[in-house]
């Protein structure tokens, strides 16, 4: 028995690892690492948890962990479950990987997208009438040239950004990125 409980510590020791891990790096993608390791231990439940099963687990206030699981769910993370007869919310991770990383990064791209599109179409609207005027100096018109010229290229980047977005949330990027076969030697 006791060289069972053992194993049962350095199993969980093993997992601590793993989420440790997981939290470190949703927290370099700007992601509280608090919420990275709410789904890091989700990924190891072999069953729904409710708010007060993360709570415990964790040790956050529920006020927290509902901030938390909020923000997973806003990129499929973590998906809401029923559970007949009960009156809780059910919580499960998105386990595998490949789905996480799609949501993931086609959304933070998508905002990355939008925000900066309407960046330049703003400055845009400032910088035309100046190339266009008759009284903006002859060096104030260049230089709002050149601007607009390297703004005209960054259109080009977010275009390309958009269509690797689109094609990570549908998964045709794993037509040129194939997921490795996990019973490859």
């Amino acid at each position: 028995m006791a060289r069972s409980k053992g194993y049962e510590e350095q199993l969980e020791k093993a997992k601590d690892i793993v989420i440790n891990s997981i939290g470190e790096t949703m927290d370099l993608y700007g992601v509280n690492r608090s919420v990275g390791n709410l789904y890091g231990t989700m990924v190891f439940e072999q069953k729904s948890m409710t708010l007060d099963e993360m709570r415990y687990e964790l040790q956050m206030s529920k006020p927290s962990m509902s901030a938390g699981v909020k923000r997973l769910q806003e990129f499929d993370g973590v998906k809401q479950e029923f559970i007949r007869g009960s009156r809780k919310q059910h919580f499960t991770a998105e386990k595998d990987f490949f789905t996480f990383f799609g949501n993931f990064f086609s959304q933070k791209w998508k905002r990355e997208i939008k925000l900066n599109l309407e960046a330049i179409h703003k400055a845009e609207a400032i910088l035309n009438p100046i190339i266009h005027s008759e009284t903006a100096t002859t060096e104030v018109k260049e230089e709002a040239y050149e601007v607009l010229e390297q703004i005209e290229h960054s259109k080009v980047y977010y275009d390309w950004l958009s269509t690797l977005s689109k094609a990570l949330a549908s998964g045709k990027i794993f037509d040129y990125f194939p997921i490795p076969d996990n019973n490859q030697d």
